[in-house]
């Protein structure tokens, strides 16, 4: 004798479901499951799981998994295309093309929190990505719309022409073999490091490189690592989020003070030697030489070698991990060099540290994803990285000095630092207004910059910090205006 259809068989489950939507028919009333699936159908829709170009599936596919009848499935279909939410086509299925009106609120969406705040806090950098303006004048960003897109499709390609299946598997931490050994190469022909690919860590940028000393730091004893004053806020707070101390140590124009940092007797230093961040200024020779016997006397130096490959008008800087590889936790990454999203960076740390790093990265995430790091040591190996740098100088170069003067032209009285490399520019006033107010004055009229006060822990004279990479010269140009104009106001 067969089963009526539709009807569970002796030994199934009781409460047959779908993965679809997680919906449980057990849940619908006696004699309503259309009317149940319709609304549940119609809610979703609603809320935005089943967006408006979607597919449901096929009234035989889900009427299986619930266990109904096709007629159960059918019925709550034509309920929703009678509604017009919903329109059959065919082969192509039954399509989703309107949802239901939102109710209105009852009350008006809470203001959005200011992006300039006077004390900005952990999540400033947030609530200023999310901030939209006409022009983005913001620092730290590259050339986005430079990214090589053909170059890496071709080595995309090429790489996973060759894979072989054990490659998708888990790997080592500490990254694959073919990005450490590039990594290795690149640093020892860009940055003067000679280094084992064994002794590079891929990371997700140098903020998880920044997240893994942290921890490893804290393990051995030191909770305190000082910081350059002015210096990037960002790095502050990362640093801070892992219950580290960051007290300032001041910059000036030969670079960070280290008798101030050898006074103080802090265990541990991060600084930006070859492009401080925010001023520009290169660490010279006889601040270099005490940072070298501070460090030779126990002290630990964290180096953000952030964008030292992008200089214009000054010879190369070396790194201090070429000289000092026992006392230096080096980390790096082609956030400036590609593009942020990759998330892909690099540490070196010393001996004394290494498999503290590695263990901290393993617990971390037990790696990089594999596939893009053997698209970036294709394109390392292959010329294409060192190609698109040129390209990048070329055009910085053009940007930044349409910067300079649109700022002699639009903010006579503002004093420009850092214009040798990088990818912004440091620009101080005289007066003692607000910058935070001024950035603000900006924003209203559709340019967003980075106040100077944000960098600084101790306060100096107002100042903007301004990007040029990532904005072609006619928005560079109107963006100063705009500021200039919004200076006038304030």
């Amino acid at each position: 004798m067969s089963r009526a259809k539709g009807r569970p068989s002796k030994g199934s489950i009781t409460s047959p479901g779908s993965d679809f939507l997680q919906l449980d028919i057990a849940q619908a009333p006696a004699g309503g499951r259309a009317a149940w699936l319709a609304e549940r159908l119609r809610l979703a829709i609603a809320d935005g799981r089943l967006p408006v170009g979607g597919r449901l599936p096929a009234t035989r596919v889900l009427a299986a998994d619930l266990r109904v009848s096709r007629g159960v499935v059918t019925e709550a279909y034509q309920r929703l295309t009678e509604d017009g939410h919903v329109v059959g086509r065919g082969r192509a299925g039954t399509v989703v093309v309107s949802a239901p009106l939102a109710p209105v609120p009852s009350a008006s969406p809470p203001e959005p929190p200011t992006p300039f705040p006077v004390t900005p806090g952990v999540d400033v950098f947030d609530t200023l990505r999310t901030a939209r303006a006409r022009i983005d004048l913001s620092s730290g960003v590259p050339d986005l719309a430079a990214f090589p897109r053909s170059a890496w499709l071709r080595a995309e390609r090429a790489v996973l022409g060759r894979l072989a299946p054990a490659d998708f598997g888990y790997g080592d931490p500490r990254g694959t073999p073919a990005l450490r050994t590039a990594v290795a190469t690149w640093l020892a022909r860009y940055r003067g490091i000679r280094v084992d690919p064994a002794e590079v860590v891929v990371v997700a940028g140098v903020a998880q490189a920044l997240g893994l000393l942290a921890q490893v730091l804290r393990d051995n004893g030191i909770t305190t690592v000082a910081v350059e004053d002015p210096g990037s806020l960002g790095a502050r707070q990362h640093l801070r989020s892992w219950r580290l101390e960051t007290p300032p140590v001041r910059v000036d124009a030969a670079g960070l003070c280290v008798d101030e940092l050898t006074a103080a007797g802090h265990p541990a230093v991060m600084l930006t030697p070859a492009h401080q961040f925010p001023t520009g200024v290169v660490l010279d020779g006889d601040r270099r030489r005490g940072l070298r016997q501070w460090a030779e006397a126990g002290g630990l130096i964290i180096e953000d070698d952030y964008d030292a490959e992008h200089r214009y008008g000054r010879p190369p800087v070396p790194a201090l991990r070429a000289t000092l590889a026992e006392h230096v936790c080096y980390a790096g990454s082609v956030s400036k060099l590609l593009a942020p999203a990759l998330r892909v960076g690099w540490l070196l740390a010393p001996t004394r540290y290494r498999e503290a790093v590695t263990a901290a990265k393993r617990d971390a995430d037990l790696g990089n994803a594999a596939l893009p790091q053997l698209v970036l040591a294709e394109l390392m190996e292959s010329g294409e990285l060192e190609r698109h740098l040129r390209l990048l100088r070329r055009r910085h170069v053009r940007r930044r000095d349409a910067m300079i003067a649109a700022i002699e032209r639009h903010l006579p009285g503002a004093v420009v630092h850092g214009a040798a490399a990088g990818l912004h520019l440091m620009i101080t006033f005289a007066g003692s207004f607000s910058d935070t107010d001024l950035a603000a004055a900006a924003f209203a009229r559709g340019v967003k910059v980075q106040p100077l006060s944000w960098h600084s822990q101790r306060g100096g004279p107002p100042g903007l910090v301004l990007g040029y990479a990532a904005n072609a010269v006619g928005d560079i140009q109107a963006g100063v205006a705009a500021v200039g104009a919004a200076l006038r106001e304030i």
